[in-house]
């Protein structure tokens, strides 16, 4: 009988810590997850420095199962409903994270509302629709025109500074649960612009963030069809034409205004 008693205790022990275990990793959210993985993902990453493809899918296969109940979002929270007296409809910044290495944040866009072509300077972007219809444009630089000669900032005309040729990577409607879109320094459709067909919400992940002592402030442009403008020295098919834009700097759109608000989803724990 002894015996049995002491048996039985280790068991019964052994049992009892395997439920804590389960207990303790039932309390780790996905967003602390994400938060985790972005850590590993981005430690030796910095300025124009991609993570590796391993690194990459690691990262996109946390974002990809996102909803916004992940983030304790609803979408007939006030953030996605266009007050009836703006014209242009105010967009809602959420901040849940940021450090050196990398950021996370969603933006909350009421119908029609617009986050404008901007660009993401030494960035690699995840950008995951939480919920709702989006339409993206996005656009790479070209570097080399017709037999490789190298292009620069136009003049377009007596009144305008000059464009730089761009070459459209996506121009569609995304309806969530759709996969994460990634962006990177240099291709992927670094300069975005985001419109809302329906409220929806769209977390970000940059890495790094943004950051203008270091030069990675985000400029905005405005985008011209490549046959409005006629360069002599940049020709392309007709058929093609439409795959390219002339991309010129603009200061902020002063009829866009995003507003800050408290993230009260589940919280991030930094380790």
């Amino acid at each position: 009988m002894g015996i049995e008693r002491n048996v039985s205790k280790p068991k019964g022990k052994v049992y009892s810590e395997s439920k804590k275990n389960r207990r303790r990793q039932k309390k780790v959210t996905v967003v602390q997850k994400l938060y985790e993985t972005c850590k590993e993902v981005f430690a030796d990453c910095g300025p124009g420095v991609v993570p590796s493809s391993d690194k990459i899918e690691q990262l996109k296969a946390v974002l990809d199962t996102m909803t916004e109940v992940d983030v304790g979002l609803r979408p007939n929270m006030p953030f996605f409903k266009a007050a009836t007296t703006e014209q242009f409809p105010r967009i809602t910044y959420l901040h849940l994270y940021d450090c050196e290495k990398f950021s996370i944040g969603i933006f909350c866009l009421p119908p029609t509302g617009v986050i404008p072509l901007h660009n993401h300077p030494g960035m690699t972007v995840f950008s995951k629709l939480l919920f709702g219809t989006m339409h993206i444009k996005s656009y790479d630089w070209v570097d080399n025109g017709p037999a490789g000669t190298p292009l620069h900032a136009y003049p377009l005309d007596d009144h305008r500074q000059g464009a730089r040729l761009a070459k459209v990577k996506v121009d569609s409607e995304f309806t969530a649960p759709c996969n994460t879109s990634i962006l990177y320094p240099a291709d992927g459709g670094n300069m975005h612009c985001f419109t809302a067909r329906t409220p929806c919400a769209v977390l970000d992940v940059l890495g790094p963030p943004y950051c203008d002592p270091e030069g990675r402030h985000c400029q905005y442009y405005l985008d011209s069809p490549f046959a409005k403008f006629s360069v002599p020295s940049v020709a392309l098919p007709e058929e093609e034409k439409d795959s390219y834009a002339w991309l010129e700097d603009r200061d902020r759109p002063k009829e866009v205004t995003v507003v800050g608000a408290v993230y009260s989803g589940p919280k991030i724990v930094e380790k």
